[in-house]
């Protein structure tokens, strides 16, 4: 008889238990507490996103009906629904945070050098973007959006090259994205691609002046000078390629930089886009192509949203939704981290698919995946999501 690990246990040691607990003493997560602690919370809440649970009860309802196998869990005793509703809503947000920004700094290294960008660049390339999750006003007061209507706005910025988070910000619905550009650390030589939402001119020069890079569309109201043009290739799509500045009062003083301006027809979706960017060594087609890429950041937010347990809330509060995102990105990172250490070729679809019918399985998750069954998963591979290849 196999005497080994769960599946799930196989998973959760891969977090290291010095720098977990190294994060709970930071905000004193454990003070107080006799026998639920950080680390069974954690591994409550894990267990509800890889088993798709669509509530706190349910995810209750099933440790307690395992009850025999909970020890070997990590999680000890069977506990009840107010045990852990009241760790989600009393513990502090941000041990789960720095956990998840861990396993993200561990995921980077593992991933590093690997790239399906078709702009061949050493440079790293970030795409900038927020996903706004609906939900009842006079449930989460909190979340202020409209007038009758609440929501959650998750503010990300994704690594184009490895499709992994590099910042995340969870705020309420009503704050702008443009804001949180101000909390980022821009790194020097690194391009930022971002949406035309993200217009405010003192805020991209703060990318110039660090001499980092970034490629926005161009608001169809544009008030700007020309100073000269570059020769263009029509059949390539680039309409014109400019040297501009910009002739507005308030928009010249917040940059007073040039800026280049590219316009190209995208003749696979029949639209013309107008690109700004202060990068004048790229090709316009480059441009064009690294701007394309930034649809990556919407798969991620649809992938999260439809694997992961982020649309139902279990927990009311700020700070309990705040735990089960960050819990919920941290499960997606360990499952990314687990695919490259163990070698599993699969997709991140599939490998929480198996593992979700297997967490309580005894077989080391490398037979598990030794030969698959495509015909067994419903996703369709020309519709597939590929956050890792």
């Amino acid at each position: 008889m196999n005497q080994g690990k769960y599946v799930f246990s196989q998973l959760m040691s891969l977090i290291s238990h010095k720098v977990f607990n190294r994060c709970v003493s930071k905000y004193k997560g454990d003070y107080k507490s006799k026998h639920f602690t950080c680390w069974k919370q954690f591994l409550c809440m894990s267990f509800g996103q890889l088993t798709h649970r669509e509530s706190l009860s349910d995810t209750i309802v099933c440790l307690q009906a395992h009850a025999d196998k909970l020890y070997h869990l990590g999680i000890g005793q069977a506990i009840v629904k107010s045990t852990l509703s009241n760790a989600n809503e009393g513990r502090d947000y941000r041990i789960f945070q720095d956990i998840a920004m861990t396993l993200i700094t561990e995921a980077k290294a593992l991933y590093v050098g690997e790239s399906d960008l078709e702009v061949e660049l050493k440079s790293n390339v970030f795409a900038i973007d927020a996903t706004i999750i609906d939900v009842c006003l006079s449930a989460f007061s909190w979340a202020k959006f409209r007038s009758t209507k609440g929501g959650i706005k998750v503010h990300l910025q994704l690594d184009l090259k490895t499709a992994i988070p590099e910042f995340i910000h969870i705020t309420p619905a009503s704050v702008h994205e443009v804001n949180i550009l101000e909390q980022i650390t821009y790194q020097r030589d690194s391009f930022y691609v971002v949406d035309r939402g993200y217009t405010a001119f003192e805020k991209l020069y703060a990318i110039q002046r660090a001499a980092a890079f970034f490629i926005i569309r161009a608001k169809d109201n544009l008030n700007f000078c020309r100073l000269s043009s570059r020769p263009v290739n029509k059949a390539e799509g680039v309409l014109c390629d400019q040297i501009i500045r910009l002739c507005g009062f308030y928009a010249r003083k917040d940059y007073p930089a040039r800026l280049r301006r590219i316009k190209f027809y995208d003749a696979e979706n029949n639209r013309t886009l107008v690109f700004l960017s202060n990068n004048f060594d790229l090709k316009a087609t480059e441009i064009a192509q690294l701007y394309k890429h930034r649809w990556k950041i919407e798969l991620f937010f649809k992938w999260i949203k439809q694997h992961l347990k982020v649309k139902s809330f279990w927990g009311r509060s700020e700070n309990a939704v705040k735990v089960q995102i960050w819990i919920a990105i941290a499960v997606y990172v360990l499952v990314a981290i687990a695919k490259k250490k163990l070698g599993l070729k699969q997709t991140l679809y599939q490998i929480l698919q198996v593992v979700s019918i297997g967490i309580f399985d005894k077989t080391p998750i490398q037979q598990l995946f030794k030969k698959p069954i495509q015909q067994n998963f419903k996703e369709l591979n020309h519709n597939q999501l590929k956050i890792f290849n």
